[in-house]
């Protein structure tokens, strides 16, 4: 992905090829913190007690590059409260998957990193054929880790895994990992190729939904697989698959490696999902996505105007609106690179803040509460290869 320093209007920094990740000094994030506070009202709003309360909000920079040198940090997730501890993993963790390797390979990063947010910093690493020390819960081998990374409460991590091959996207799978970062299962049931997901978590069984991108192929037959699980203290198992949704466009990409639906959302009390296509360059809503027994096509358009450029990732806010991020690789503006888009369940615009100040730095995205009214927010950065988590006091 592109990098540019905040500040500068060098044409070499904004035009830097998709796919390379260049490492600056630990200055760059002070730096780009200023890009980060004029918005985040916008998403989270201030609070207007009578006592006296800090008006920054509490901001983390961290690496996301491990031992191995595990580059491109794609998804993002938290883990929930009462998922028991393991090994460098614990409640209130960030997990982070990386989908390239030290030699910046795409679909060869085998590491998800843990981020306690409260507790050490991986510093920024000044060069990208250096290792890092960003904490790793799990290392695997030829994988190419996605956005498709989630935790269900009863002490497993799914994440998926789109592996390449001189280029050439190889079937993937969806990985069950315990707490103690070891691979439990592999999923392959309906899958190909997961590149996102979301989950309905209800302790001892969850509504998965995840995203494919089928290969490279030009097509229109990417594609939402429900799956339905039994969660047990030792195990996961499927007990049912339904592709509930498909027609996507796909299409290769050489930044991106593959353009296809990507993030997705699940509102149960509507029962309805929606879907960041990237190709497409909108988001999607299919009704009925938890009960359905066949799919509904690529669902309706509920958002699509030029604040779109690639949505990537997506996610509910506190508030109910949806976020998603811009991977630039659809519809690009250099002036408004790596946003974050805001706006409602009906398609109306919000706001919008950056990731990066270059293209292509917006990918995985997550966001949960901490505490009574405190939203906390962790976006990554595949510029700069780190992942930026900020509070903030949510208004009702």
């Amino acid at each position: 992905m592109p990098d540019a320093d905040p500040g500068t209007n060098d044409p070499k920094m904004l035009t830097a090829d998709a796919t390379t990740h260049s490492r600056e000094p630990c200055w760059r994030n002070l730096a780009r913190l200023s890009l980060l506070f004029v918005a985040i009202a916008s998403l989270f709003g201030t609070s207007t007690g009578a006592q006296a309360q800090q008006f920054l909000p509490n901001v983390i920079i961290s690496s996301t590059i491990s031992a191995n040198g595990a580059l491109n940090p794609y998804g993002v997730a938290f883990v929930p409260a009462n998922f028991p501890p393991g090994k460098n993993i614990s409640p209130g963790d960030i997990l982070v998957s990386n989908f390239n390797d030290i030699t910046n390979t795409q679909g060869a990063g085998t590491t998800i990193i843990s981020l306690t947010p409260n507790g050490r910093v991986a510093p920024a690493v000044p060069a990208m054929s250096e290792p890092g020390n960003a904490t790793i819960f799990f290392q695997g081998s030829g994988l190419g880790l996605t956005t498709a990374l989630g935790v269900l409460q009863r002490g497993f991590v799914l994440v998926g895994n789109v592996p390449t091959s001189n280029g050439v996207i190889q079937p993937g799978s969806l990985l069950v990992i315990s707490n103690n970062g070891k691979q439990v299962v592999s999923l392959t049931e309906q899958l190909n190729d997961p590149w996102d997901l979301a989950i309905y978590d209800q302790f001892d069984r969850a509504t998965v939904f995840v995203s494919n991108v089928n290969g490279a192929a030009k097509n229109q037959n990417g594609s939402v697989t429900r799956l339905n699980l039994m969660v047990s203290l030792g195990t996961v198992k499927v007990i049912s698959t339904t592709v509930v949704a498909n027609g996507y466009t796909v299409e290769p990409n050489a930044a991106a490696l593959v353009l296809g639906p990507t993030g997705l959302a699940y509102d149960p009390t509507s029962d309805t999902l929606f879907v960041a296509s990237t190709a497409d360059n909108a988001i999607f809503a299919v009704q009925k996505a938890g009960s359905r027994t066949g799919s509904g096509g690529t669902g309706n358009v509920i958002f699509q105007d030029d604040h779109l450029r690639g949505p990537l990732a997506l996610v509910f806010a506190p508030n109910g609106n949806l976020l998603t991020t811009n991977g630039d690789a659809v519809n690009p503006v250099p002036t408004q690179p790596s946003e974050i888009v805001e706006f409602t369940t009906l398609g109306q615009f919000v706001g919008q803040f950056n990731v990066d100040a270059g293209q292509g730095g917006a990918f995985g995205l997550g966001i949960t509460t901490v505490g009574s009214g405190i939203a906390r927010l962790a976006a990554v950065d595949d510029n700069a290869n780190d992942i930026i988590v900020i509070d903030q006091t949510v208004v009702h």
